[in-house]
């Protein structure tokens, strides 16, 4: 007889990982009731890998969910120890913020965050079952057998679902390193016919600070002045900052990981799932490449701990191999491992049964976030549990869900490339997935999700008030700038001249001027100052002076996208009822038409990206959209035939 918990919820969410939590954070400011169920309260926040935020294309991630008021970017500030901006020499749609954070430090301020929410709760149990009635989830069932009630339901179960740990050719059930699996949910989501695959990722040995040699290392210092991650944070939120380092692996190096691939669950084949192919494992690099030293950052965990984090040498080799590979690599002479490196198999579930929001064909009211979807890393999982949980929160509050779209953010890109395409190895963002990247840049999350996010309700007054605030500057500088000309000749211009090393041999307008490479939004506003007293009181938000500036320099490449994205639109946003049935349009492949029935996408967008379906045949899908709506003209029996005929034969 199962028990159940006294209070009912809007939503549960399953994992206290960085999807969960975010999931769990904006559906309590969205003023759903909402419970947290961790293993373990204490790891809730955890950096199960490597101690770091962001990079490429993932800090565009983090700044999204910042700008829908998530926790990760925030997190980032008061636990980063070293900051820099990756790409700095490049254009602003490929540069990412990226933190070394102190990991405790980090998951303190995740657990103290959430703890602050009125609308949550947290408890502690692991969840084994869950309760579905009549085909829809309506609740959880705990490993004590207590049973908790709620309209929706998040699962964001990381490398938990079904976890194997493997070091060498020994290995055991684990979620990671000294923690339990989640073995009857994995076997649960089998028994609910949902398909479930496996994949793998690793983690090097972690190494005694005290024992290392940096001296013989390259020391690698944050950036100055400090990059902050957060629209709202500040450089007083961070703490110390720290440097990390680089070294290299050797010839001696490799010839020590060879003669252990004999103990290698990848090459023995004891490890079946697929593990990430841009982040391989050293085994892996050492077998595929040819070089002869491969680079190996050297980044501290945090600023109490004596562990420090060799990136780049990832393993699951056997343990006397990691202790001799180690060995053999300058600075780590006499290095000691605190904890071997190892590789973890889990389960995850074909991302193709979600809808856009992220909620299951199979099972209404069920949210998948995560891991479970075939994604790798911390960012992208906050960028699902952020999604996830507003959508939870709008179904249990009866609304209508969100759908990012691919043009106007990466979680719509990630989202639309995850339900679309599935996938086969661990998901990671890059900026090349993104065909609208020049217009999401980290520079302007805020302003594309912020008034989203704060419509949907998950936006608290602070953050509005400061978003509102910095976009009345904008507006404010852009009209300083169209209306103040710069005389030729006088103070302004010398004064211009002084700063950006460009002669202004004619009269113009600021704004004009500030087209020029050499010529900074920071370098005008000095110059105005001198000629205009009021200009000069005003303190322009550095955000404000990046974003003007950023306008005006790339306005012709943005404008250019801006009409590629409204021409296509049209047919990208069409709807296709989710009750459409492919089998009834003659002209359609066996092939598109299995691939439309298994996929359902929910858009003509959508259904173009699917690989193998021809645009002759979303051509014969867009004849018929207009006749299951009751719009179809006697000429569609036309354009029906002309569609059939050019299919055929037609490569799928």
């Amino acid at each position: 007889m199962s028990q159940f918990y006294p209070l009912a919820f809007d939503v549960i969410v399953v994992g206290g990982g960085h999807a969960g939590t975010e999931a769990a954070a904006a559906a309590a400011r969205m003023g759903a009731t909402t419970l947290l169920l961790s293993q373990s309260i204490g790891t809730i926040g955890e950096m199960s890998c490597n101690p770091a935020i962001g990079g490429i294309a993932k800090g565009t991630l983090v700044k999204e969910v910042d700008a829908l008021d998530g926790l990760m970017a925030k997190a980032a500030d008061h636990a980063g120890i070293q900051f820099r901006i990756l790409n700095a020499c490049k254009g602003p749609a490929v540069q990412a913020t990226r933190a070394q954070a102190d990991r405790v430090l980090y998951k303190q301020f995740i657990r103290t965050q959430l703890e602050s929410l009125p609308n949550l709760r947290i408890f502690q149990q692991s969840v084994t079952d869950l309760l579905v009635e009549e085909g829809r989830v309506t609740g959880v069932k705990t490993q004590m057998g207590l049973c908790f009630r709620g309209k929706a339901v998040v699962l964001t179960t990381g490398t938990f679902l079904g976890g194997v740990i493997h070091i060498g050719l020994k290995n055991y059930e684990g979620g990671r390193a000294g923690e339990a699996p989640s073995i009857p949910l994995a076997q649960r989501l089998r028994d609910l016919n949902f398909a479930v695959g496996r994949l793998k990722t690793g983690t090097p040995p972690r190494i005694d600070g005290r024992t290392i040699n940096f001296d013989v290392m390259e020391q690698q210092p944050g950036d100055t002045p400090t990059p902050i991650f957060s629209f709202m944070g500040k450089q007083s939120d961070h703490p110390q900052q720290v440097p990390c380092f680089i070294t290299h692996t050797t010839e001696e190096t490799h010839a020590i990981i060879k003669s252990g691939l004999g103990e290698s669950p990848m090459y023995q084949g004891v490890i079946t799932g697929r593990g990430p192919r841009y982040c391989p494992s050293i085994e892996d690099k050492v077998h595929r490449f040819s070089r002869t030293a491969h680079q190996i950052f050297v980044e501290p965990e945090g600023l109490t701990s004596i562990e420090w984090y060799p990136n780049g040498i990832s393993t699951s080799l056997s343990f006397p191999t990691q202790w001799a590979m180690v060995r053999s690599i300058p600075g780590f002479e006499r290095a000691e491992i605190i904890r071997p490196g190892y590789a973890i198999e889990y389960c995850y579930v074909d991302p193709r049964e979600l809808h856009p929001s992220l909620e299951t064909k199979k099972i209404p009211a069920l949210f998948f976030a995560g891991q479970i979807n075939g994604t790798t890393g911390y960012e992208e999982a906050a960028g699902q549990g952020i999604v996830a949980g507003i959508n939870a929160a709008l179904l249990a509050q009866g609304k209508p869900a969100w759908v990012p779209q691919r043009s106007t953010c990466y979680l719509g890109v990630m989202i639309d490339d995850l339900i679309t395409l599935g996938t086969t190895e661990p998901y990671r963002m890059f900026t090349s997935r993104a065909e609208y990247r020049l217009l999401l840049r980290e520079d302007n999350a805020d302003i594309r999700l912020t008034p989203v996010g704060y419509a949907l309700g998950c936006v608290g007054a602070e953050r509005w008030s400061a978003f509102q605030h910095k976009c009345e500057q904008m507006e404010q500088l852009e009209t300083v700038f169209k209306s103040h000309l710069i005389r030729a000749g006088s103070d302004q211009a010398q004064r211009l001249a002084d700063l950006s090393g460009q002669a202004i041999g004619r009269d113009q307008r600021a704004h004009e001027l500030l087209k020029r490479p050499e010529i900074t939004a920071a370098h005008l506003v000095e110059a105005i100052a001198l000629a205009t007293e009021t200009e000069s009181t005003v303190q322009w938000l550095p955000a404000v002076l990046e974003q003007v500036q950023i306008s005006c320099k790339y306005a012709g490449y943005l404008d250019r996208q801006q009409q590629d994205i409204d021409k296509r639109m049209g047919a990208e946003t069409q709807a296709i009822p989710s009750d459409f049935v492919y089998d009834n349009i003659p002209g359609l492949s066996n092939e598109v038409v299995e691939k439309l029935t298994r996929t359902l996408p929910a858009t003509i967008g959508m259904a173009a990206r699917i690989p193998g379906v021809t645009p002759a045949a979303i051509s014969l899908l867009l004849v018929f959209l207009k006749r299951h709506k009751g719009k179809a003209r006697a000429e569609d029996e036309a354009d029906v035939d002309a569609c059939s005929e050019n299919l055929e034969g037609a490569p799928c």
